[in-house]
């Protein structure tokens, strides 16, 4: 039985992962600045300030684009690499 990854399931999946923890990252942020990511985060994401809306929701998206850019790289890697071990 042979078990690949839905290619669009697990884009999702991770794109939607990376959205939400970068938002509980922006709520832990806001809540403890002194242990805050953000200057992490003008190095990885590509126009994000620290904090307007504008940057809120640009972060968002472009966390989402990471996510499937992770899947689009790793998931036909694992296919593979999945299909040749059996």
């Amino acid at each position: 039985m042979k078990h690949k990854i839905s290619l669009v399931a697990f884009g999702h999946a991770t794109s939607l992962f990376l959205a939400i923890s970068f938002t509980l990252c922006v709520i832990f942020g806001l809540l403890f600045p002194q242990q805050a990511m953000y200057p992490v985060w003008l190095q990885l994401l590509p126009g994000f300030e620290w904090i307007s809306w504008k940057s809120f929701f640009l972060g968002i998206v472009e966390s989402y684009f990471y996510g499937w850019f992770i899947a689009l790289v790793w998931g036909p890697i694992y296919n593979v690499a999945g299909s040749k071990s059996r």
